[in-house]
């Protein structure tokens, strides 16, 4: 067969032309595109452009797999198999199978800053950015973050890098960083011209404009966005976090998170305040009893003084002759700060209201919990009509039907610092 004037063989040139044109298609979210170049062919880097158009396209499984086959014929290329682990792990980190993939992040991300792939190795950087802030390590995604090469970062990548940025700043209740960086992310999208890009930030931004929190105080609630909280933390007064499970004041925090009696007497008395509150109505909030005898009033005088203990630097907490009534050390307001919504495993629904599905390990990974009681949990909430799986053994996957009210940032994974 006659050759090109090149030297190359017509047909070499008419492939990597077919790889160059679905790739720059890829790039700019055109999937179906990429897959009039390739569909046909079974080559490695074909079938590695076919699974990531896939992955665009939704058919996660499919892609998967024509990854999997792209990396075994790809032989001793170390980039181009970078780049399909790169791929994998980021269909894994949509799919929520975090098992193993930090690991699987890291590697791929030294493979490929060793390859000089400055572009794929920030997005791996961003990649692994984002997978922990969906864990609660913000200070470890922020530091991600600082040494991300945003200047590397592929068009397509950068809209997700600053929704990372403002996912931190949700979460550390940083209201003006968050409007900053949503910003950013949403004039990154619109450069791109990638509608499904612009969806996603036009999504976070109605999760950060949506009530974040109940104020209770003297009786009366009151909806709180995100800048509002922020204002509440900083004001002269001690505030129940039951979002966090702590007691905010004078710059300190008294956490409670694992100790939920504790905090369900604290929240008691804080919405009482300044009246008291009646043995029985603690008993109930505290221990759920219906009928007290002897043995509980004796445990409530018991977790009561070990609350005195926990609340001493910043309130004390006083007898009367119906129950027990809460005293700020100076003349400070009071105030309880609650979910918009609450119930049993508000903090599991608030993971699933991102709309994706999880695995049980997953969400246990995220919660910092076992995961047994994350089973425990979702099977109460299936009962209850609240979640829905699909899938069987490993491969089983969990949706919420529907989040009532407002899921707020709140509720999700964050440190809390001791006091």
């Amino acid at each position: 067969m006659k050759q090109s004037r090149t030297g190359r063989h017509p047909g070499v040139s008419n492939k990597h032309d077919g790889i160059a044109a679905a790739a720059q298609a890829l790039a700019a979210g055109d999937a179906l595109t990429a897959l009039k170049r390739v569909a046909l062919r079974d080559d490695p880097p074909a079938l590695a452009l076919r699974g990531i158009a896939m992955a665009q396209l939704g058919d996660l499984d499919r892609a998967r797999d024509l990854l999997r086959r792209a990396a075994r014929g790809l032989g001793a290329d170390p980039l181009a198999r970078a780049r399909c682990r790169l791929a994998a792990a980021e269909i894994a980190l949509v799919t929520r199978d975090l098992g193993g993939l930090e690991q699987a992040l890291g590697t791929a991300r030294s493979a490929l800053a060793a390859q000089d792939d400055r572009a794929n190795a920030a997005h791996a950087a961003a990649l692994q950015a984002r997978l922990l802030l969906l864990t609660g390590r913000l200070d470890q995604a922020e530091a991600v973050l600082g040494t991300l090469d945003t200047a590397a970062l592929p068009p397509a990548s950068r809209p997700g890098c600053w929704l990372v940025a403002a996912g931190i700043a949700m979460r550390r209740i940083r209201a003006g960083d968050a409007r900053a960086a949503l910003d950013r992310a949403a004039r990154a999208a619109q450069q791109t011209g990638i509608a499904a890009l612009a969806a996603e930030v036009a999504q976070a931004r109605a999760a950060f404009e949506a009530p974040a929190a109940r104020l209770i105080e003297s009786g009366r609630e009151t909806l709180l966005d995100l800048a509002g909280v922020e204002a509440l933390i900083g004001a002269d007064m001690l505030l129940v976090d039951a979002c966090r499970n702590l007691l905010r004041g004078d710059g300190t925090l008294v956490p409670l998170a694992g100790r939920p009696v504790l905090m369900a007497l604290l929240r008691a008395l804080a919405e009482a305040w300044p009246g008291d509150v009646a043995r029985e109505t603690l008993l109930a909030r505290a221990f759920r009893a219906r009928h007290a005898d002897e043995s509980h009033r004796a445990r409530l005088r018991v977790e009561i003084g070990r609350l005195r203990g926990q609340l001493s630097p910043l309130a004390g907490i006083s007898a009367t002759g119906r129950g027990f009534v809460l005293e700020p050390r100076g003349a400070r307001r009071i105030a309880v700060l609650a979910p918009p919504v609450e119930g049993d495993h508000a903090g599991l629904l608030a993971l699933l209201a991102d709309g994706e599905a999880w695995s049980s390990s997953a969400l246990a990974l995220a919660l910092a919990v076992s995961p047994r009681s994350v089973q425990r949990a979702l099977a109460e909430l299936r009962r209850a009509g609240r979640v829905e799986w699909f899938g069987h053994g490993r491969a089983r996957r969990w949706i919420a039907r529907s989040v009532p009210g407002f899921p707020t940032s709140l509720l999700l994974p964050a440190p809390v610092p001791m006091r």
